[in-house]
């Protein structure tokens, strides 16, 4: 955890407020409930971020009409991804890697609230 925290600070800060919010709640809720928790703990710890924000999609260099809306954007770019499963799926995988190619961000977090311990990973597409 250490080396995450070194070589980005910014996403260590989101898994540890994620960390916060299961460690109070522990699985068993809906995904909505981790949801506004994870905005409360955010706010508490002073992390920007915005709740359900409206992100274009773009197909080559076109921009599409249609939208995504993640979880969360942290910190102006970084893509929060929450779910409360027993257990991830590679569809909860490919979501994440997708959202990151179509919507032109570099870097996101799948969370899982629904394990007995706080599931996380970090993903990175295309040049940061």
């Amino acid at each position: 955890m250490d080396e995450l925290n070194q070589k980005d600070p910014r996403t260590y800060a989101a898994i540890g407020a994620a960390m916060e919010v299961h460690n109070e709640l522990g699985p068993g809720f809906l995904e909505a409930v981790y949801q506004e928790a994870l905005e409360i703990e955010l706010d508490i710890r002073e992390i920007p971020h915005c709740s359900q924000p409206t992100v274009k999609i773009f197909y080559k260099d076109r921009q599409l009409k249609k939208f995504y809306i993640p979880d969360f954007i942290c910190f102006g770019d970084l893509v929060v991804e929450i779910k409360a499963e027993k257990a991830l799926s590679n569809v909860d995988e490919s979501q994440v890697i997708n959202t990151l190619k179509s919507t032109r961000h570099h870097t996101g977090l799948l969370i899982n609230f629904g394990e007995p311990s706080l599931i996380y990973q970090r993903y990175v597409y295309g040049d940061s």
